[in-house]
């Protein structure tokens, strides 16, 4: 079979029947339906729950167990794993070490194109070393295709040193399942603009590591109610959050929220234990410490 047949049998890489006429359409009629094909990616995603919370529950034993999440992508996909992983330290106050993420090409990938960057599986493999990767920790890899070269590098180096390989994926029976311990396929067919896949994949993926992250969080405790407890206030947007969640769940007045948000030393986990258990810092962060930082039971254990 020749390489082109080969190729267009990845899914995300063959042409929509429904938009073959993207360039004789008026605006709206474009916007219309490049938008009608993202109509289905939710559906999708909702499909491969099963294998999503499955990952979920390894992240949160490994993480609990002194391991780290670790993403690993190129081009769109390296950028949303990224994405995610900056995003959990300021959103659930975790040091920026337990989530991270590699993209092929490196940092400077994030604002430039470094298309042939992902053609290396030596790359990959030199990213797992740059990572440290060990037993302990999860290794995602991120791919539309699920053949990324710069991908297979990493699992295959990640499950030689013994880490949990998950991958998240927009086509069926990839390259990748065979080193996987988990595989994520949300396959939400061919591209808008064939091949483009920033597009339903990307967005998909988006939706992936979205929940991936956000379910583990709430697992390890990082959440209350529905509520970021343990966000850290490093902004003017942030530190009127955390007053916001500190009024809201202890049932006090802005000012009184303030002034335990400065007197936890902007921690406002601790700030609603010292409010609701009437007990000072040191305190607060002793029963949080003795629940695991768990604000629902330090808020239920006996004093």
């Amino acid at each position: 079979m020749s390489y082109t047949a080969e190729f267009n049998r990845v899914v995300t890489e063959e042409r929509n029947p429904n938009t073959m006429d993207l360039d004789v359409l008026n605006t709206l009629e474009l916007v219309k339906k490049i938008q009608h094909e993202d109509l289905n990616i939710a559906s999708v995603v909702e499909r491969a729950i099963p294998e999503i919370a499955k990952a979920v529950d390894i992240i949160h034993n490994r993480i609990t167990t002194g391991g780290r999440l670790l993403y690993f992508g190129a081009g769109t996909s390296g950028r949303l794993g990224v994405l995610d992983a900056t995003e959990c330290p300021p959103t659930f106050g975790v040091d920026p070490y337990l989530v991270q993420a590699f993209i092929a090409g490196g940092k400077e990938a994030m604002f430039q194109a470094f298309e042939g960057a992902e053609d290396s599986k030596a790359a990959g493999v030199a990213d797992v070393a740059l990572a440290k990767v060990t037993p302990a920790d999860v290794v995602v890899g991120i791919t539309a295709s699920g053949r990324t070269p710069y991908v297979l590098g990493v699992a295959e180096k990640a499950k030689e040193l013994g880490a949990t390989v998950i991958v998240v994926v927009n086509n069926n029976k990839t390259d990748l399942d065979h080193l996987a311990d988990v595989v994520i396929a949300a396959v939400v067919g061919p591209e808008a603009l064939s091949g483009s896949t920033r597009m339903k994949a990307g967005t998909a993926q988006k939706m992936v590591l979205n929940l991936l992250s956000t379910c583990t969080m709430v697992r390890l405790g990082k959440v209350y109610e529905n509520l970021m407890v343990d966000l850290k206030p490093t902004n003017e947007k942030l530190r009127e959050r955390a007053v916001s969640i500190i009024s809201t769940i202890s049932g006090v007045p802005r000012h009184v929220a303030e002034g335990a948000l400065v007197a936890s030393h902007d921690s406002a986990k601790a700030a609603i234990v010292m409010v609701k258990r009437k007990i000072g810092r040191a305190a607060a962060e002793t029963l949080l410490a003795k629940c695991g930082g768990s604000l629902r039971k330090s808020l239920e254990a006996s004093l």
